[in-house]
């Protein structure tokens, strides 16, 4: 859930106040490498709030299913390794082909 919070905080801090400015002036007013970035930090954190939200699903999917076995199977090892995946591909998918 942190991760998630971290991602959508990311989009309101980050990625909506210059899309607010440029829906505003109806065009880039900011400096023209940043468009690049911003573009790239908004499919990051768009991409990273709907894989949490994936994670998450399977998360509680996994418990309800054996909720004997989820204590077993979701280590805090396992939980960072999903969280560090989650990201790690967001960034993939948003700086490299931008």
């Amino acid at each position: 859930l942190v991760s998630l919070f971290m991602s959508d905080l990311m989009v309101g801090l980050v990625v909506m106040p210059p899309a607010m400015l440029n829906h505003l002036y109806g065009r880039w007013v900011l400096w023209r490498d940043f468009c690049s970035l911003w573009a790239s930090f908004d499919v990051m954190c768009c991409s990273a709030s709907i894989l949490n939200l994936c994670i998450i699903s399977l998360d509680r999917y996994l418990l309800i299913i054996s909720p004997l076995k989820y204590k077993l199977r979701m280590t805090s090892c396992r939980v960072l390794w999903l969280i560090l995946a989650t990201w790690t591909v967001a960034a993939l998918a948003s700086f490299l082909p931008i």
